[in-house]
């Protein structure tokens, strides 16, 4: 089922909610439409479009903002689904400082990558390699990750998110 992005009252970003919960919040003056998917329901008095981005009237309060989990998604977000060895599209993720010799498994030392240079690399640093990375890998943060990372992003919701630190590409 299709999803719609929440918008706090201050249009910053909440969270992913389904097409039809979106729309129950709209008729319920919970919420305002600011874009339509595109998509229509029929019902007695006619259609009706479902909304893809809603603005909810009042704002809530999110007391506590947790870091972006570390998922497969999130990495590719992050690295905008590209090699950040060749640039080429990635298919695995690596890790910069193999776990073999001692690395972790955190944002700081995981990467995407294609399947040939994550072949190349296999279990060799950067250093022994000859290879730099054009930057370093770092943790997002903020509420437009955090919608990123689930995999369910909208290219639709890109003006809505880049306020928060998201690039156009990475949608």
């Amino acid at each position: 089922m299709p999803n719609a992005l929440v918008l706090n009252a201050t249009f910053e970003p909440l969270c992913v909610v389904s097409e039809r919960r979106a729309l129950v919040l709209v008729l319920n003056y919970r919420a305002a439409v600011i874009e339509e998917s595109g998509t229509f329901i029929q019902h007695p008095a006619g259609d009706i479009s479902l909304p893809t981005v809603i603005r909810l009237q009042r704002y809530v309060r999110v007391p506590y903002r947790n870091s972006v989990p570390l998922t497969r998604r999130a990495i590719f977000a992050r690295d905008g689904g590209k090699c950040v060895y060749c640039q080429a599209p990635a298919a695995s993720i690596d890790h910069v400082m193999p776990r073999s010799r001692g690395g972790t498994h955190t944002w700081e030392n995981v990467v995407s990558a294609c399947h040939r240079c994550n072949h190349a690399k296999a279990d060799r640093t950067l250093k022994d390699l000859g290879w730099k990375l054009k930057r370093p890998p770092h943790e997002p943060s903020g509420a437009a990750w955090r919608i990123l990372g689930t995999g369910r992003a909208d290219p639709r919701w890109v003006p809505y998110l880049e306020p928060f630190g998201v690039a156009a590409q990475r949608a």
